[in-house]
């Protein structure tokens, strides 16, 4: 079985299948793709069935990343408690993870920019939806920087206990 990485956003459209298609391609080039697994939610079901917004479509475009078949959903409860690395994007997304996951949740639930290589002073991500194209690049931005330490603790967590 594969180790399952989730990112989670708001409406599942803009910062969690940015840092979905970041991270995807991370472990490709890595060689983990074969044991890693990355999918992206929303706490709400705002834009359920809609495409990547897009804005960050054509980012993820520019980076050589088709996000054309991506449609938003809400996280559930069965794939939350399934999921080895739970990275939220914001921190307005942490309390609605917490309900829906418990206290399951320990250890596994971070903020995406708690991997950055040196402490921030706010791990938030913001939501690039209300703004224009640079916007969506200091996302992509926040979200490259923090890729390294989440591959580091990837591997650290399958070189201790192997995928579940």
């Amino acid at each position: 079985m594969s180790y399952r990485v989730l990112t989670v956003c708001t409406g599942n459209i803009c910062r969690s299948p940015m840092a979905e298609y970041a991270l995807r391609a991370a472990a490709r080039e890595a060689g983990l793709e074969d044991r890693v697994e990355v999918a992206s939610a929303g706490t709400t079901g705002w834009e359920e069935g809609n495409p990547v917004d897009p804005r960050a479509g054509a980012l993820l475009a520019r980076h050589g990343l088709d996000a054309s078949a991506h449609r938003a959903r809400a996280i559930d409860a069965q794939e939350l408690a399934e999921a080895d690395l739970v990275l939220a994007l914001d921190h307005d997304h942490v309390e609605p993870l917490r309900r829906l996951g418990g206290a399951d949740l320990a250890g596994r639930l971070h903020m995406v920019r708690d991997f950055a290589p040196a402490p921030v002073e706010d791990t938030g991500i913001r939501d690039p939806w209300y703004g224009d194209e640079s916007d969506f690049e200091t996302v992509w931005e926040q979200i490259q920087e923090s890729v390294p330490g989440i591959l580091d603790r990837i591997r650290e967590d399958l070189g201790v206990r192997g995928a579940r």
